[in-house]
């Protein structure tokens, strides 16, 4: 396959400060990517349409990388659904529609499998998309996203632009956000197992019943997927990003306590939410295409939870306390 990315063109990474963005820029600068966009939210609000095209405008890039998003576990989704469909689908028009009037040639929009119906077959193929109802707990944020997709498709039927869409599984890694409540589900529990070691605590309660299946992707490994679509895809539908390792959350639970170091009893708390009963990704579009993901569990957790020590700094007094 020919290589479609050249190490002259100038790429913008949206979303550079954030976990996934973070990531893909580590990528881009070790393959030998060096001229890059990365601007903070502060540089450049993607959901003011003004700003961005006046953005691309002043800097013409080559490609463009909207990795800037709104994002949230399952309390946060169902609290704030208003902002996450407001601000998503502002992300995802702006941009999308900006670098076609800017005539960027190439754009890469990251989604995430939750865009699925709530009860899809599983693996979960591309082409189930639309295909049901979504899983009411991320509704708002699957529309937003689905909203990405369908633009991009429509740009390069009717314009022709090179433009695609990826859907990575669940993500975890470092940059994360940890938050106890808000955050996904692997940076919430790090954080709680973590407290709870500090401060000697005898149980931890996890939401849910436990039994529901999930499939987590280090986000190093979805940069290297991400490059690599960049390069050699050119289709209008859009591509899964999986890592095909599925765990329960009580099976996911029991690694991180290991991982973080604590002993104490693990609880499951069934009056909370499960959310979708699983959610497992096809990848077969993407390992016939020649990709597929390196990276375990374990060897993610490790990594994560060294990052997790070394940027969040969390001390006896003031664990709680943690953004």
């Amino acid at each position: 396959m020919e290589n479609s990315l050249h190490p002259d063109q100038v790429i913008l990474v949206t979303g550079g400060q954030g976990m996934v963005g973070s990531a893909i820029i580590r990528c881009l600068l070790k393959n030998g990517y060096k001229y890059l966009l990365t601007p903070s939210r502060q540089e450049l609000d993607c959901t003011r349409q003004q700003d961005v095209e006046c953005y691309l405008a002043q800097h013409r890039p080559d490609v463009v990388i909207i990795a800037a998003a709104k994002v949230g576990g399952i309390l946060a989704n169902s609290t704030f659904p208003a902002e996450f469909l407001y601000q998503n689908m502002l992300i995802a028009a702006n941009l999308i529609h900006g670098a076609h009037i800017a005539d960027v040639s190439r754009l890469l929009f990251l989604g995430s499998t939750c865009i699925y119906p709530r009860d899809a077959d599983q693996p979960i193929k591309e082409e189930s998309l639309l295909t049901a109802p979504l899983e009411q707990t991320n509704e708002a944020y699957a529309l937003a996203k689905i909203c990405g997709i369908q633009l991009c498709k429509h740009y390069q039927q009717q314009y022709g632009r090179d433009y695609i869409s990826a859907m990575p599984t669940n993500l975890y890694g470092p940059g994360d956000r940890y938050h106890s409540q808000y955050s996904h589900v692997i940076p919430s529990l790090m954080l709680r197992f973590h407290e709870a070691k500090m401060l000697n605590l005898p149980s931890v309660s996890v939401w849910g019943t436990g039994k529901v299946w999930r499939e987590f992707l280090y986000v190093e490994d979805l940069a290297e997927a991400c490059l690599f679509l960049l390069r050699y895809y050119h289709g209008t539908l859009h591509v899964n990003v999986g890592s095909q390792e599925e765990v329960t959350i009580a099976q996911l639970a029991q690694v991180i306590a290991q991982t973080v170091g604590y002993c104490g009893h693990i609880e499951q708390d069934s009056s909370k939410p499960d959310g979708t009963p699983r959610k497992k990704s096809d990848t077969t579009r993407l390992t016939q295409l020649g990709w597929s993901a390196t990276t375990s569990l374990q060897e993610g957790l490790k990594v994560a939870y060294q990052d997790f020590l070394e940027r969040i700094a969390v001390t006896d007094q003031a664990c709680a306390k943690c953004p």
